[in-house]
């Protein structure tokens, strides 16, 4: 079988037309796009969203129907019925839980720059989505864009939560399993025997009220552990977010509960729903560290030693960072923090120091990365990034005089992959990409020699999602992206020692 090339369906909902404009720009080509509003809304707002949908139409998109006002004089019950009928493969909201821009300290309340019917108009629909999903048992997939980038507005929108970057992972006894965030909780794929081509899934992993986010990291022993944010209603009203985390011990077995790890800002029906998304990685010891920005705009962390301790949450002072953050673990087994700077196209860098592990920050950082853009290389302590300027994807680490550039501009996102890739006998690490409108693209440079060039190919298939890529411990390298029509799509290396090359997709 090959990758198919279906037409992903994708729903826009938002308070009022004008809402919908950055939404529908922010697509690629080739979505068959329809728009739900909540409110009506007024002739420039329409006009605006009108040009919006023709300049999609011009970039091959399909526009299905005009957008629709659904209103809100029955709930919900109006939005789920739209959904029904659209049977949408993707929804694309506004951020549910937007940045402050300020704080009013006489009503303490914080102060947002867009009206509060965008973010009701998001949990709604993310509601509805998750509805449709339980009824239908068909994925539905969600992305949440903020105003812009760091929540301020004039500027392009960016993800709510991070694209998926190591989704395809290999468990203990070798079968390789696949998650992705949806509207109702993690889905999950599986082999169903080492090195095989037969998988089972997609199947709905329990985890009520989770964000459509995930961060998937290998321990110290090759166990996933999955890392989200949970939504808890207050009794007082208003909604609590807490970091959870859950961990898969045997593939195809049920996770483990989802435990909370709560948040720096817990239980403040303002503040806490503002909690960044985790970014998590293991020191060479087996500890655990778990970061996430804060309702100041700084970082704060948790740390879970080997005995399986857990410290409260603490806080790492210095420049105000974005939701963004990016977790490495060093070839001497250190864990260290790169984080975007809010206020300006800088990464700040934190690394502990000294014999009591106190954190020092790193403002001489030499990059500056396209917003989500970020994450960790497969090389120990190294970050990968598109560069702001170029688009290229570029590699650093400590001690390099500067970023070293990878080739290959095209497409958006962060750049992955995985290391100690075998081609006649020497060790390559191999990365992965989306290439032009979605497709994937795969690198391959000799390990610990990025500067000496990266070999790009274009491996035909577009993806709805990150394209990851896994080395098992056969020596076989597997590439996943997901179809238009929500279905995962495989490759492998042809060779598990020779070339370069990757036979045909097959999806599951």
């Amino acid at each position: 079988m090959s990758a198919t090339n279906s037409t992903e369906r994708v729903t826009i909902v938002v308070a009022r037309h004008r809402e919908a404009v950055a939404l529908v720009e922010a697509g690629g080509a080739g979505a068959e796009l329809t728009v739900l509003c909540v409110e009506e809304d007024g002739k420039d707002g329409r006009a605006a969203l009108d040009r919006a949908l023709a300049d999609a139409g011009r970039r091959g998109c399909k526009v299905v129907g005009s957008p629709r006002t659904i209103g809100t004089q029955d709930g919900g019950d109006a939005l789920l019925r739209e959904l029904r009928a659209l049977r949408p493969q993707r929804v694309r909201l506004a951020d549910p839980d937007p940045v402050h821009v300020s704080y009013d300290e006489e009503r303490d309340v914080p102060v947002h720059d867009e009206p509060a019917e965008n973010a009701d108009a998001a949990l709604a629909a993310l509601t509805a989505a998750r509805e449709l999903q339980l009824e239908s048992g068909t994925p539905v997939f969600v992305d949440c864009h903020r105003a812009g980038a760091d929540g301020r507005s004039g500027t392009a929108p960016q993800p709510r939560y991070p694209h998926p970057a190591h989704w395809l992972t290999e468990g203990f006894d070798g079968r390789l399993t696949a998650f992705l965030p949806s509207a109702a909780g993690v889905v999950r794929w599986t082999q169903r025997e080492p090195g095989g081509i037969a998988w089972q899934g997609p199947e709905l992993l329990p985890g009520p009220r989770l964000m459509p986010g995930l961060r998937v990291v290998r321990d110290t022993h090759g166990f996933p552990h999955l890392f989200a944010l949970r939504r808890t209603p207050l009794k007082d009203g208003g909604d609590d977010i807490a970091v959870v985390r859950a961990a898969q011990y045997r593939t195809g077995h049920p996770l483990t509960a989802w435990h909370s790890l709560g948040s720096p800002n817990p239980g403040n029906r303002h503040r806490s729903r503002e909690v960044g998304f985790p970014a998590a990685a293991f020191d060479g010891a087996g500890g655990l560290f778990v970061f996430v920005r804060n309702f100041g705009h700084s970082v704060s962390y948790r740390h879970q030693g080997a005995d399986g301790v857990w410290t409260p949450w603490q806080h790492l002072r210095g420049v105000r960072v974005a939701d963004e953050l990016a977790a490495v673990t060093t070839a001497a087994g250190e864990v260290e923090l790169y984080a975007r700077a809010r206020d300006s196209a800088t990464v700040l860098r934190w690394h502990r120091s000294g014999p009591d592990g106190a954190w020092t920050e790193d403002r001489s950082v030499p990059l500056s990365p396209c917003p989500g853009s970020m994450a960790a290389g497969p090389e120990p302590g190294t970050i990968l990034f598109r560069d702001l300027r170029t688009n290229e994807p570029c590699v650093w680490w400590p001690g390099a005089t500067g970023p070293v550039p990878l080739g290959g501009a095209e497409g958006a996102g962060p750049v992955t992959g995985t290391r100690g890739v075998e081609v006649d006998g020497w060790a390559y690490s191999l990365l992965i990409r989306s290439g032009p409108q979605g497709a994937c693209a795969v690198g391959m440079h000799v390990e610990g020699r990025a500067d000496a060039g990266v070999w790009w190919n274009e491996v035909p298939a577009d993806s709805a999602v990150m394209p990851a890529a896994v080395r098992d411990r056969m020596g076989t390298v597997t590439l996943a992206t997901l179809t238009a029509g929500s279905q995962l799509a495989l490759s492998h290396r042809e060779s598990p020692s020779d070339g370069f090359e990757f036979g045909h997709w097959y999806t599951v």
